[in-house]
């Protein structure tokens, strides 16, 4: 039975769940369209189009996957919580009318995290648990995604590439030609935003979850590099992306500081060691300077 507040994390996962499936459309309708010619679109772009088996069954592998996806970050830090016996609420899921259809999702936390074994599992177990279901989406979706001649770009959307984007797009369709565009099936956009998620969560800063494995490894050293963080999302957001000024922002209404734990003095494991290293490793092959390209706060002004 969903009561008390329970019934806000099911209307909110509703409402992604409408608001993923709207933009899965978007893609879908990218996926089957996009390299036409114009002409030929417009006249099958009409009220039936909506009722298209090929373009539902594509908006339902987006939204599905991306929750998929999000939903497994999240119980990564939910199961963790319990597991240690820490109160956590269930996701929150965030609907908003963006390109991905949402804002992602989060847990609250509302017992101290005590101990630095139970800080770094709860922080690095949902980027991790989401980056493992990324990478099959992402893998799977690029097979079914198609090299189209060139777009022209004052009429495109540029999407920046992960490390791991490049790799994928290098062992299935070799190199790239500068006269061709490849359009993403909607299974591979799910993958690419779950990257997008994973890399915000894993900045090494405050209440993030890089944030809580980085004070979990160092302790209250890392607070020193809070200042460096924000200053490298400002520079971000001037000369790549203006969303970093938002994210930058955020961090600072939510707080830079970490809060202490009781317990400092448990040394990590060669697991956890070993864990930290591939969590470094996920963050380089998810990160994305630009996600949509041409969108620079200079870019802006201009």
């Amino acid at each position: 039975m969903f009561t008390g507040k329970r019934w806000v994390n099911l209307i909110l996962f509703i409402l992604t769940v409408l608001s993923t499936y709207f933009v899965g459309y978007l893609w879908g309708i990218n996926y089957l369209f996009a390299g036409q010619n114009p002409e030929e679109v417009s006249g099958a772009l009409d009220l039936s189009l909506f009722l298209k088996p090929a373009l539902i069954k594509l908006s339902l592998i987006y939204s599905f996957s991306l929750l998929v996806i999000l939903l497994g970050h999240e119980l990564g830090h939910y199961l963790t919580c319990r597991r240690y016996r820490i109160q956590a609420t269930l996701p929150y899921f965030i609907p908003a009318p963006t390109l991905i259809g949402t804002l992602g999702a989060f847990i609250r936390i509302r017992s101290p995290l005590t101990r630095r074994q139970e800080l770094f599992d709860v922080g690095a177990n949902g980027p991790l648990v989401g980056f493992l279901l990324s990478v099959p989406a992402l893998f799977v979706g690029l097979q079914l995604s198609r090299l189209v001649p060139a777009l022209p770009r004052e009429s495109s959307i540029l999407f920046g590439e992960p490390l791991l984007l490049k790799v994928f797009v290098r062992l299935i369709f070799g190199p790239v030609a500068q006269n061709q565009d490849l359009i993403l099936h909607p299974l591979a956009v799910a993958g690419w935003v779950g990257l997008l998620v994973t890399s915000f969560n894993l900045f090494p800063v405050g209440q993030l979850d890089g944030g809580h494995i980085l004070y979990a490894v160092f302790g209250d050293r890392t607070r020193k590099l809070a200042p460096g963080i924000i200053l490298i999302l400002v520079v971000l957001g001037v000369f790549f992306w203006a969303g970093w000024l938002v994210w930058a922002v955020l961090i600072l209404i939510l707080g830079v500081r970490h809060p202490s734990i009781l317990d400092s003095s448990q040394n990590f494991s060669w697991k956890r060691v070993a864990l930290s290293l591939a969590v470094l490793l996920i963050f380089i092959f998810s990160f994305i300077p630009a996600p949509i390209s041409g969108n620079s706060l200079l870019d802006l002004l201009q």
